[in-house]
């Protein structure tokens, strides 16, 4: 099966970080396509920036077909629910799949991101998914994302102390890392910490070739229907803006 891993902003070196680690827990035959759009911002951090990533991001999805699902690898699942009227495959939010798995390992789990400003939209998707009464906290770490890609940057040091905030303050029984950027640190913190500590690559990669070995779709009933009409193609008659 093929898996179109996509980083929604235009950090090819995160980019390049996140399909190693989707390479790392992929199954025999499975192929990892990880790709970013060409245009976009460099990192997603808060609302604006998600808002606008989302063209680059969708514009992905709908140019190729060459997939069997699709992973949306932006903490915050980013363009979610647009990409999943796109196409009828299945596609995983990161930051959905590892508040799934969390849940299921644990009865509390706190949530580690980058800035506070991202704090807001991981609470919302928490409680639109039915899983803010599990999340302990979410914190903040202060580390700018692009500060995870710096090798000379204490971004490592400085999260390994929020877990331990966590889990002293939180009572966290899991951690859940909240940017695609910490992909490569979830092994050494749950080993130096004593816990389980969810990367949403990873869990996403599993759920997803879960998804396809099971033959499932996206309902194309309701909210996930696809468009009326192409987006991109010139307005139709009478639908264009009043004079």
């Amino acid at each position: 099966m093929r898996l179109l891993v996509i980083n929604p902003n235009t950090t090819a070196t995160m980019t390049e970080k996140i399909g190693a680690a989707a390479r790392r827990v992929a199954a025999p035959g499975t192929e990892i396509l990880a790709v970013n759009p060409g245009r976009g911002p460099a990192s997603i951090e808060g609302y604006y920036d998600e808002a606008i990533s989302l063209a680059g991001l969708l514009e992905v999805i709908g140019s190729r077909s060459d997939y069997d699902a699709v992973i949306i690898a932006c903490f915050d699942d980013t363009g979610l629910d647009a990409a999943r009227c796109l196409t009828d495959k299945p596609v995983i939010g990161i930051g959905e799949a590892a508040f799934h798995m969390a849940a299921m390992l644990s009865n509390s789990f706190s949530v580690v991101t980058t800035l506070g400003r991202s704090v807001p939209a991981i609470s919302h998707n928490l409680a639109r998914y039915g899983l803010a009464a599990r999340c302990a906290r979410v914190r903040a770490s202060e580390i700018p994302v692009l500060d995870l890609e710096d090798p000379l940057s204490d971004a490592s040091a400085r999260i390994g102390h929020e877990v331990a905030r966590a889990i002293l303050e939180d009572r966290a029984e899991a951690i859940v890392l909240g940017c695609a950027g910490m992909t490569d640190l979830a092994r050494a913190l749950s080993q130096a910490h004593g816990l389980p500590v969810l990367d949403g690559v990873v869990c996403a990669v599993a759920l997803a070739e879960g998804m396809v070995r099971l033959g499932l779709a996206t309902s194309r009933l309701g909210g996930y229907a696809p468009p009326r009409f192409d987006k991109s193609a010139p307005v139709p008659p009478g639908r264009g803006p009043a004079p």
